[in-house]
């Protein structure tokens, strides 16, 4: 019985030592460096650009559609007291 339980425990423990180490095992494939040319980052940083210049334009949209919100909410409360 004792021998039975033993292996019990190192069966368990040899696989959870396998399952805890996969990433370890897969680090091999990963070793590649990063080798795209100018023209890719180039295209990814124009890219960035572009959604910069437009999040400019959305945010002064958003700033005057809050701004009208209020002054609005002013404006009935005003009414409202009067």
């Amino acid at each position: 019985m004792n021998a039975k339980r033993t292996m019990t425990i190192l069966g368990n423990a040899a696989v959870f030592t396998l399952i805890t180490n996969a990433a370890a095992f897969a680090a091999p494939a990963t070793n590649k460096v990063y080798s795209s040319g100018l023209l890719v980052l180039l295209f990814l940083g124009f890219c960035a650009l572009v959604v910069v210049a437009q999040m400019i334009p959305a945010m002064i949209t958003l700033f005057g559609m809050i701004k009208g919100a209020v002054e609005a909410r002013k404006q009935a409360a005003e009414v409202r007291t009067r």
